[in-house]
This record gives C-alpha cells, sequence and structure tokens, in this order.
C-alpha cells in the first residue's frame, strides 16, 4: 500500500493584488466596488483535470466602515463538482494614519455533485460505488483578520471552520493561512511588489513566493504589470495583467507543474477581469 495526495483544494493564482479572494476581512483599498470573473483550466491534457469557474462583488460603506461582499466558487474535478457560495461582512478599524486592522467573517453554502458517466469503474455496474457518491450540500464559514497599510497587508484566515468538528467531505477540509503582501506606490515608472503565503490543509503544508513589477508609462496612460511566482512542490509560473481603461483590468497567469504531473500536461491557464468603478467616495483610505 502507498499513500497518495490529489488535488488539495479550490485556488486560483491572482491572489496578490487582492487579498479577498482568500480572506473575507481583506477590504479593497481605493474603490467603493470591484467585481471579478475568473476562468482556470487545470494541467492542460491531463484527463479530468480541474476547471475552475470564479466570481466575487464586494462594496464598501463608508459611514459603516464596513465591506460586504460575496464569492463564487464552482471547480470540477473528474466526475466531481464542487459549488461554494460565501457572503462576507468585514469591518475596518483605523489604529493610526497609517495602519488598519480588518477583522472579516464569511457564510459559505457548499454543495457536491457527481456525473456517474464519466465514472471508470473495474465492472459494467459497481453498486457499492454509486452508494457513496449522492449528491451533498453543507454549511460552513470563514474568518479571518488583516493588519494594512498603503503598501503592506499582513493577514491570517481560517477556511472551512465546520469541517474541525464535522464529518464534511475532504473537498472542503478545513484550511488555514498565513500571508504577507507588500506593494510599493511611488511616483515613479517602474513600482516593485511581492509576497509569502504559508498554507495548512489537513497533513499538509506548502508555501507560495510571489514578486511583481508595476509599469506606468505616465501619469495618463494605462499601466500593466508583470511577475512570478513559486508554489511547493515543484510549481513555477508567470503572471501579466494590464489596465484595459480606468475601470476594467484584464490578468493571465501560467504556471507549469516540474514534477510528474508536468510529463502529461502543457501547464495552467488563468484568466481574471477585474472592473473597478471610477466612484470612490467610499475609499477607505480617505476615512482616516
Amino acid at each position: 500500500c502507498f499513500y497518495g495526495h490529489a488535488q488539495s483544494n479550490m485556488r486560483i493564482n491572482n491572489i496578490w493584488d487582492n487579498t479577498y479572494y482568500i480572506n473575507p476581512a481583506s477590504v479593497t483599498d481605493n474603490c467603493m466596488a470591484e467585481f471579478t470573473m475568473a476562468s482556470r483550466k487545470q494541467w492542460l491534457n491531463f484527463p479530468g483535470a480541474p476547471m475552475t469557474l470564479f466570481a466575487t462583488g464586494t462594496t464598501y460603506i463608508k459611514k459603516y466602515r464596513t465591506q460586504l461582499g460575496m464569492k463564487i466558487t464552482q471547480d470540477k474535478s473528474g466526475y466531481t463538482s464542487a459549488t461554494d457560495v460565501d457572503l462576507t461582512y468585514a469591518y475596518a478599524m483605523w489604529l493610526n494614519k497609517d495602519w488598519r486592522l480588518h477583522m472579516g467573517l464569511a457564510a459559505s453554502f457548499q454543495s457536491l455533485k457527481y456525473d456517474e458517466s464519466k465514472m471508470v469503474l473495474p465492472t459494467a455496474y459497481d453498486p457499492s460505488a454509486f452508494d457513496n457518491l449522492l449528491d451533498e450540500t453543507y454549511f460552513n464559514s470563514d474568518i479571518g483578520v488583516e493588519l494594512a497599510s498603503e503598501a503592506w497587508k499582513i493577514g491570517a484566515v481560517s477556511q472551512n471552520l465546520v469541517s474541525l468538528f464535522s464529518n464534511v467531505h475532504n473537498q472542503y477540509t478545513n484550511t488555514n493561512i498565513l500571508y504577507s503582501t507588500y506593494r510599493q506606490n511611488k511616483r515613479k515608472f517602474i513600482n516593485m511588489g511581492g509576497g509569502v503565503a504559508g498554507f495548512q490543509y489537513g497533513n499538509l503544508y506548502q508555501l507560495e513566493f510571489n514578486v511583481m513589477a508595476y509599469f506606468n508609462a505616465s501619469k495618463d496612460k494605462n499601466r500593466f504589470q508583470l511577475g512570478a511566482f513559486f508554489r511547493t512542490k515543484k510549481e513555477v509560473g508567470a503572471l501579466f495583467g494590464v489596465d484595459l481603461s480606468k475601470t476594467v483590468h484584464l490578468s493571465y497567469s501560467y504556471d507549469y507543474n516540474i514534477g510528474g504531473i508536468g510529463r502529461s500536461s502543457v501547464g495552467t491557464n488563468e484568466i481574471m477581469i477585474i472592473y473597478k468603478p471610477r466612484k470612490n467616495s467610499g475609499c477607505i483610505l480617505c476615512d482616516y
């Protein structure tokens, strides 16, 4: 006998510019609202590889220093389809003129469905296999904190807390994340940024490192960004982003597994589009 690990949890690459994607406590810095849609096709050419659809929407209410949001994730892997819908609440508290403390909660509705037509069984029909593949629904929750300034974000989040106390499917195992990100905000042609994050789910541990360069052609021209990341074990990737207009941003990432999966796959593609309304009367940076 031997012990193997499969897909760990649903995750996207473009978390560094907006940590709300992993932490309900993260508050958008410089706009009243933000809307995101993303599609991720993992391990191209690998049979049954995961396909992830992702969408978020947040709005900041300046009067109450509160951000309300929704996050929807659908992940199809093999014959399994997993859907996660989160409603989030975050409160921003100023510690001084430079630093804020964000506290957030998420209530999650999760479901698992199975496509029996995609199952490969050793016999034409195996009743015991289907008995364990009934559609399921769960309720779960996340909790997180984030310390933020204009350049730094340092956060911690515990996802799927209910999974610690009930027999929830392994697709929604409790996941704990620590991260730190930095981004320059100076008036010059190139600003640098980077980050590090640690992930723990069950007895699995993973680290991710990121570095990014932000290019500003001028005050009036749209900027673009280039970056790279490394994820243990044996995964490397590149990030690219460009402002299509003053309100729309496009991000693309490609990552490649240099381990055993690389022999059967040509990598992973992820594309994300972000819409930020120009109205910024809800800007948290104007609250202090």
